[in-house]
């Protein structure tokens, strides 16, 4: 097998790039379209509770707080990565993480509550486009917190390279986006239900 040239990693890797960009756009475009469908359907309680009825926008400001936190300590791990403080790296990407973890359950807990007063996805089209558009993106913070899992065991494992710094990076775009998307959720479902 013959070594690849610098030039055919480099190519590689941009082409990696690349295509995660390309992903990102297409994430926009679904929760544009989870967006677009809430606004439609959030007047649509069928004669039950309103979003001003079931939704906590100090619970959400909560969750928001633990969300922006593990972003910034995301930032930290990205940073120290490329000054190459691995153990400062595996920190910040652990506490990133257990943040990432405690956003999910307060989330979790949220979707438990409303089901158990009565209140599911099916109940009407505004609970079905807000169990959709906030499960959307509980399901890409899973997504996140496993990557971050298996980035943590890579840097173990190869500490900080080139590689490792381009890897975390994506790692880290992918985060922070959850992080805008939730600022959005935040912003159009809690605060406007408070309205």
């Amino acid at each position: 097998m013959s070594r690849q040239t610098n030039e055919q990693v480099l190519e590689r890797y941009e082409k990696a790039e690349f295509g995660f960009w390309l992903y990102l756009m297409t994430d926009i475009i679904l929760f544009a379209s989870l967006f677009a469908t809430y606004m439609v359907l959030r007047g649509n309680t069928a004669g039950g509770a309103t979003s001003a009825d079931l939704l906590d926008p100090k619970y959400a400001l909560i969750e928001t707080v633990i969300l922006l936190t593990s972003s910034f300590a995301c930032g930290i791990a990205a940073l120290a990565l490329r000054f190459k403080k691995v153990s400062m790296a595996l920190w910040s990407l652990v506490l990133t993480l257990l943040l990432g973890f405690a956003f999910l359950a307060l989330e979790l807990n949220e979707f438990a509550e409303l089901v158990r007063e009565g209140h599911s996805w099916q109940a009407s089209a505004f609970l079905s486009g807000f169990f959709t558009l906030v499960a959307t993106h509980g399901l890409h913070i899973t997504i996140g917190l496993i990557w971050g899992g298996a980035m943590a065991f890579y840097l173990l494992k190869h500490g900080t390279t080139a590689n490792s710094v381009r890897k975390f990076t994506l790692f880290s775009l992918f985060w922070h986006f959850l992080d805008l998307v939730w600022i959005f959720i935040f912003t159009i479902v809690y605060l406007g239900a408070a309205l």
